[in-house]
């Protein structure tokens, strides 16, 4: 696959925006990758402050924030940002926004019209070891990330954590099935007829991931996620983690997005309650 980087690509934004940094990573550190190439067109015009939808906020905060601070609580020590659709704006109001905990480095897909999986294969260079992967898109509970801090994923294999929460799962003809046998994913796909659980776009992988992916990628000339997830489970190499009580929420639609401000703001009344009774 070709990795087209335009100027400043692997610029790196760390606690003072703009600042350069070395980029090396140590054999025990674990890097956060963000998938933020799409054009979110469900979510066009219900911001007039910007038309990426990374950057829309959700109860005040970006949408991108939330997910730099998840990856944080995943233990993460570093950043890399997959940009395709408005990079220039993303990229400027990202450094611009700082000081940021973690450092950031931005990689840019060029054939961000393609599936998504197209995004973890132009991060492929700046990925070593294991690494915790999202989207820019979604809400993730302070729990469900320590959950995926804690967690180690099988060797040469990875692991999704997943929702058993069927009849909570807000907009489900959205969102993207699982059949697991409580240890192992043994099909995944929006069209599933048979499931048990929903994918929460988290995932705690080593590069076998990757590899799949652009094994996909070099048959069809596309590849998603999913496609790679169902390779590994073929091979019993797909775990996954159980996010329990946990909430997220993808933010795909502006009612997607009502439906996350609500939750965040019961979440928020909930901790108030709590400090007032401690």
């Amino acid at each position: 696959m070709s990795n087209k980087h335009v100027a400043g690509t692997h610029e790196a934004g760390t606690q003072a925006a703009g600042s350069q940094v070395a980029g090396s990573q140590t054999a025990s550190s674990r890097t956060g990758v963000i998938l933020a190439a799409g054009m979110g067109t469900r979510l066009a015009g219900v911001s007039d402050q910007t038309r990426c939808k990374p950057l829309i906020p959700v109860a005040g905060v970006p949408l991108i924030h939330r997910t730099i601070r998840s990856l944080e609580l995943a233990g993460c020590q570093r950043i890399v940002m997959v940009l395709g659709y408005g990079f220039h704006e993303m990229r400027s109001e990202i450094l611009g926004s700082g000081p940021h905990a973690l450092p950031v480095t931005f990689v840019y897909n060029d054939k961000y019209q393609l599936s998504n999986g197209l995004s973890l294969l132009a991060a492929r260079p700046e990925i070593e070891g294991t690494f915790v992967l999202t989207m820019a898109d979604h809400i993730l509970s302070d729990e469900m990330m320590k959950k995926a801090a804690a967690h180690t994923p099988p060797e040469m294999g990875a692991t999704l954590l997943v929702d058993y929460r069927i009849d909570s799962v807000f907009d489900l003809d959205d969102a993207t099935k699982v059949q697991t046998d409580g240890e192992y994913i043994l099909a995944i796909g929006k069209q599933l007829s048979e499931y048990n659980a929903i994918d929460t776009g988290v995932f705690v992988c080593t590069p076998s991931l990757i590899d799949k992916i652009d094994t996909v990628y070099r048959e069809k000339g596309d590849a998603s996620l999913s496609e790679g997830v169902q390779a590994l489970s073929e091979e019993r190499l797909m775990r996954v983690l159980d996010i329990g009580d946990a909430y997220w929420q993808d933010v795909d639609t502006p009612e997607m997005l009502a439906h996350a401000e609500t939750m965040l703001k019961k979440e928020t009344l909930g901790e108030k309650q709590v400090t007032r009774e401690s």
